[in-house]
């Protein structure tokens, strides 16, 4: 923004020295160096208010390009073209008519499967494991199969 030299600056950081005096130089740069600050942040406030303002712009302007593409899209498709849905006089829409139930399979007359014939299911279960005794205090604990 502003293109100070080393060499400029060192001249005016000599010039303050001289005519402020070394004791009160140290207040002096506070003092400059809280209206930088405050600049700053008022240039900061400022841009932050154009960046709204720019920002709110375009989203016009997107706003304004998507009701025109909606308004061509309606007018190339409008909702006449749609198919027509029976009514009801009262206005309700007609439902359509329900399906027909599906045909009984017959499993005699089914073709054979390439599958293996599967086990049936043997009636006896699988006699339980026997309790297991309760380990010892500080024996360590075998861990039981799954079944």
């Amino acid at each position: 923004m502003f293109d100070i030299a080393p060499t400029e600056l060192l001249l005016c950081a000599i010039v303050a020295l001289v005519v402020i005096g070394p004791k009160d130089l140290p207040r002096a740069m506070r003092v400059v160096g809280q209206w930088v600050g405050r600049a700053r942040g008022v240039a900061r406030h400022f841009r932050s208010g154009i960046d709204t303002m720019i920002r709110e712009a375009e989203i016009e302007e997107m706003e304004k390009r998507w009701a025109a593409e909606n308004e061509r899209i309606m007018r190339e498709h409008p909702p006449e073209s749609m198919v027509p849905v029976e009514r009801y006089p009262d206005g309700r829409p007609e439902l359509p008519a329900p399906l027909p139930p599906d045909p009984p399979i017959d499993v005699a007359a089914a073709p054979p499967s390439d599958l293996p014939p599967s086990d049936p299911p043997s009636s006896d279960p699988a006699p339980p494991d026997p309790p297991a005794a309760a380990p010892a205090a500080g024996e360590p604990v075998a861990p039981r199969p799954l079944p």
